[in-house]
């Protein structure tokens, strides 16, 4: 063989892995959209790994995740789902409440999406129905409606005593505050309770929705589920000790910071569920045909230490049904 053929010959085979590393499909990526902190997320951000690991999935491997919080910024919408869309993402996911949701629905008709939200997604437009979803969207719903009831109940019965309850709903959460509103008064009435509604959507506008309460006189505050009073608990946890109103939340981190009570989904386990509902359509599954499931674990947490602060004595069967108490 010829020097110069050897040299063409070795330039071409040294050339072949190059080649076939450019002819590799490209990694699906996943457009995840959250309107929590990015500061509290490491543990829904591991529950929804841990969830697209058993459909096959390790990121960084066969599949990319773009991570998107909000930190309560609904006003990013728009814009975010359409830059997803453009890119032509593999899947939305858009664990932790409805506006997500909604804007990716508004986005898309195509690519598919995957929620977990406390509203009923059928009135919310975004399925047929809970067992057939059809379209491109299904996911976990968590039932906000039965909960704020529950809620309430396990609020008058840690404090019998409160029969003015203050109400925090968050109105940039339309969807949220709308089903609160909905469904407390009722189950407020049934209890004897009467209810003072407040608006806040801001850090000022929840300070100033304290001294609403204080000169409301308020016996207790039901916090409405919406992402931006997790991501203020630590303010609410402080107005709420210094002006000794027990708070009911729906999310555990809120009586970790200070809060009395709070009942709702375990939403770690939320985001495992959207993790490997997107696991299963990146494996050939077709939302229409993925029915809504229910969320898979509720808990009630109880803050002992705020409740001596407050002089509320909690009733030993309480304490036995609580899934955790806090000191």
């Amino acid at each position: 063989m010829r020097r110069r053929d050897f040299i063409t010959l070795l330039g071409s085979s040294a050339a072949w892995p190059l080649a076939a590393r450019a002819q590799r499909p490209a990694m699906p990526v996943i457009g995840f959209v959250s309107g929590r902190a990015q500061a509290d997320s490491e543990r829904y951000q591991a529950a929804f790994r841990k969830g697209l690991n058993g459909a096959g999935f390790i990121e960084g491997q066969n599949v990319t995740v773009e991570y998107h919080w909000l930190n309560s910024q609904y006003d990013r919408l728009p814009s975010l789902m359409a830059d997803l869309v453009r890119r032509r993402v593999a899947v939305i996911a858009t664990p932790g409440g409805a506006p997500t949701a909604l804007a990716a629905k508004a986005a898309t008709t195509t690519i598919p999406i995957v929620f977990s939200l406390g509203n009923d997604p059928v009135n919310l437009g975004l399925v047929a129905t809970l067992a057939r979803p059809g379209g491109n969207v299904t996911g976990i719903n968590f039932f906000a409606a039965e909960i704020t009831a529950k809620r309430l109940g396990l609020l008058h019965e840690l404090v019998p005593r409160a029969v003015r309850i203050g109400v925090l709903v968050n109105p940039g959460n339309a969807a949220t505050s709308e089903a609160t509103l909905r469904d407390l008064p009722e189950a407020a009435r049934a209890l004897g309770m009467q209810s003072q509604v407040v608006n806040a959507s801001t850090i000022g506008e929840i300070d100033r929705a304290f001294s609403a309460f204080t000169r409301g006189q308020v016996d207790a505050l039901f916090v409405g589920a919406d992402a931006f009073f997790t991501d203020r608990r630590v303010q609410l946890a402080t107005l709420a000790s210094r002006h000794a109103i027990p708070t009911a939340h729906g999310a555990r981190e809120c009586v970790e910071a200070g809060g009395l009570m709070s009942y709702g989904a375990e939403f770690a386990s939320t985001f495992g569920q959207v993790g490997d509902y997107v696991g299963r359509i990146l494996k050939g599954a077709k939302p229409a045909d993925l029915p809504v499931q229910q969320a898979s674990k509720f808990e009630l947490v109880i803050n002992l230490t705020t409740a001596r602060a407050l002089d509320v004595a909690i009733r030993p069967d309480l304490l036995t049904i609580a899934d955790e108490t806090i000191e």
